[in-house]
């Protein structure tokens, strides 16, 4: 995993030396533009800390918040990306004495539903982008468009969450996209039965309260959005949103890509080129990804680092046995 690891950051390190070349471009912005990027994204973690919060039936937002930091932080630093975060914030749960079997549950039926609502924004974007919309001008079109993705992101995991029939429709249509790719072999069950078998776990984990983690998940993404379409208005920069919207959704799916941590530089070389098909200059579009992965991925390491010392000062201490 390692070679694996240091041969990919080999080939995408051009991508990310050139976005970070771009700093000087930064320099230039208002510091109100920043504190604007960085409120929409601290509300995309808060929205994901009262997930979790509500996936394991937890009382207490410290030990959420501390592991989820320092697992993210974890992600972006150690080969294995998601899976290696999730595996530090399990442990950490558990020194906070929460039970188990709980924090299993819990972090997969969060880790499921982001990922449903990962896979539904590139359905959400292709319409727009073939139809075509209109040019956003400003930071008001910016929220007016993120409340509209929020609202249509609900709509559609509320669907795949109370009905068969949409999740059924997809796996055959996945299916049907294999069988003629060549040499993909044929999958060794229905494809909408693996859907329907996870979404099924998604809902014992959440029980009733699924309604409520729906729009937290879709906030988790509204917001990260918002926070995107704020770093192109920093810039003076307009774009077709539905563009715009495939850009941020090439990108989030980019991310879950483990060769490297939390998806460095296939992230960055897929969301600046997405953004210059949707009309921005390279130029723009590396400034407005570097600003964009200023919040998104750097500045969270060192938060979760320090997230990880106060967890250890205030739970290895006092840790009940789960």
């Amino acid at each position: 995993m390692l070679l694996i690891t240091a041969v990919s950051l080999y080939l995408i390190a051009p991508s990310v030396v050139e976005v970070l070349s771009s700093w000087d471009q930064l320099r230039d912005l208002e510091p109100a533009w920043l504190l604007l990027v960085a409120a929409a994204q601290s509300a995309s973690f808060a929205s994901l800390w009262a997930l979790q919060r509500l996936a394991l039936r937890a009382r207490r937002w410290l030990p959420i918040i501390t592991s989820q930091l320092a697992g993210n932080a974890a992600a972006r630093l150690i080969p294995g990306g998601a899976a290696t975060g999730t595996a530090v914030q399990f442990q950490m749960l558990r020194t906070a004495g929460i039970d188990t079997a709980r924090a299993a549950s819990g972090l997969a039926a969060v880790g499921l539903l982001q990922l449903a609502t990962t896979f539904a924004l590139p359905v959400i974007a292709l319409p727009g982008v073939l139809l075509g919309g209109p040019v956003p001008r400003g930071l008001l079109n910016a929220a007016w468009l993120g409340a509209a993705l929020f609202a249509v992101l609900f709509v559609v995991v509320v669907t795949a969450l109370r009905f068969d029939r949409p999740l059924r429709l997809l796996g055959r249509l996945v299916d049907a996209a294999r069988r003629l790719v060549p040499l993909v072999l044929p999958p060794d069950r229905p494809t909408s039965t693996a859907l329907l078998r996870g979404r099924d776990a998604l809902m014992d984990g959440l029980d009733e309260r699924w309604i409520r983690a729906a729009l937290l998940a879709v906030s988790r993404a509204a917001f990260d959005f918002l926070s995107l379409m704020i770093a192109m208005t920093a810039f003076g920069l307009e774009a077709r949103p539905s563009l715009v919207l495939l850009a941020y959704a090439s990108s989030a799916l980019l991310g879950l890509i483990p060769l490297t941590p939390g998806g460095l530089g296939f992230v960055e070389a897929g969301l600046t080129a997405t953004l210059t098909l949707a009309g921005i200059s390279a130029s723009d579009a590396v400034a407005v990804t570097l600003l964009y992965r200023l919040f998104s991925f750097w500045l969270p390491i060192p938060l979760g680092m320090l997230a990880g010392v106060v967890h250890r000062l205030r739970f290895t201490e006092t840790a009940k046995p789960a």
